[in-house]
């Protein structure tokens, strides 16, 4: 059974869109994964480690809007420092990630 939150809960959650500027691929982590450098706008280039390689490559990856939690504290993956996170629906062991149908600015909450 899932927990049941408050909409205030919610509220905490920062949600934002932004552009994927950078694809690389992260053969140190433990599952199938790529280092994406992500550009929010006005609140700057974040990093994140994303399990997305069974369904995108990494030039198809490049200009892609996508949906992220940035005010998770950040998580040390290997040598790598994950800064925000990537969103998607979980079908198995592929990842389908979020996008908004119209591109907008990077940095637009999502609510």
């Amino acid at each position: 059974m899932n927990a049941v939150i408050t909409f205030e809960d919610f509220k905490k959650v920062d949600l934002r869109i932004g552009t994927i500027i950078e694809a690389k691929d992260f053969p140190e982590a433990r599952h199938p994964a790529y280092k994406l450098m992500i550009d929010f706008g006005d609140l700057g280039v974040k990093k994140s480690s994303a399990q997305i390689t069974s369904l995108y490559t990494k030039e198809a990856l490049i200009n892609r809007q996508v949906v992220a939690v940035i005010n998770f504290p950040k998580k040390q993956i290997g040598k790598f420092m994950s800064e925000c996170l990537v969103l998607g629906a979980v079908h198995g062991k592929d990842v389908i990630l979020l996008k908004n149908e119209v591109k907008v600015k990077n940095g637009t909450p999502v609510s």
